[in-house]
């Protein structure tokens, strides 16, 4: 479990405890900043090295953990290709306790960001790619989208063949409003016990 990686990386990885004690707190002040002042190019390099250097600590854990696979590894390299292709930071990729990309991006880049992963990581054979992607509207602007040649020559660079099936499912959301407070009539849980109140 993820659980019991983290208690063996606190017991042997000497690139984790560096991390908590020198990296976490500045960087947090700057994603921060970057969060705040929309500055979505520091936010997506913070984010990409942040999710870096966690996966290295996994590997400095004695045995390393491996929470990666071979795919995570290949998207990672499509979105620095097309950053690249872009002369800019349009996309960010982070990667918790599994081989699972997210991948952050702008509004105006969402439907060429998820157009160049379908490319490259099409559905299974035989299924249909729009329940593929979470969304049906959004699937079918990025399935009716042009991707500049140029840019999949860059990923294809990166040694990426398209391999149906690697991924599972796109899911595409969007940031929410932020915190709410709920009314008694809304939670779930009851604020004098602490007790689940949900009944479905």
């Amino acid at each position: 479990s993820s659980t019991a990686g983290m208690s063996t990386s606190v017991q042997t990885s000497k690139l984790l405890s560096y991390r908590a004690s020198e990296v976490v707190a500045p960087r947090m002040v700057d994603i921060e900043r970057a969060w705040h002042n929309k500055d979505f190019e520091t936010f997506g390099r913070i984010t990409m090295a942040d999710s870096n250097q966690f996966h290295a600590t996994c590997l400095d854990t004695y045995p390393p953990i491996f929470y990666m696979n071979d795919v995570s590894r290949s998207i990672i390299r499509a979105v620095h290709a097309y950053n690249e292709w872009a002369g800019e930071v349009r996309a960010a990729y982070t990667f918790d306790a599994g081989p699972n990309a997210v991948l952050y991006t702008l509004d105006a880049y969402a439907v060429e960001v998820c157009a160049l992963m379908l490319k490259f990581y099409p559905a299974a054979v035989g299924s249909d790619d729009s329940p593929y992607i979470s969304n049906v509207e959004f699937a079918k602007e990025v399935k009716s989208y042009k991707l500049d040649d140029a840019l999949i020559a860059a990923v294809e660079a990166t040694g990426r063949v398209p391999t149906a099936g690697d991924v599972k499912k796109m899911y595409y959301t969007r940031a929410g409003p932020g915190p709410q407070t709920l009314g008694k009539e809304d939670a779930i849980i009851d604020p004098e016990t602490g007790l689940n109140t949900y009944r479905p």
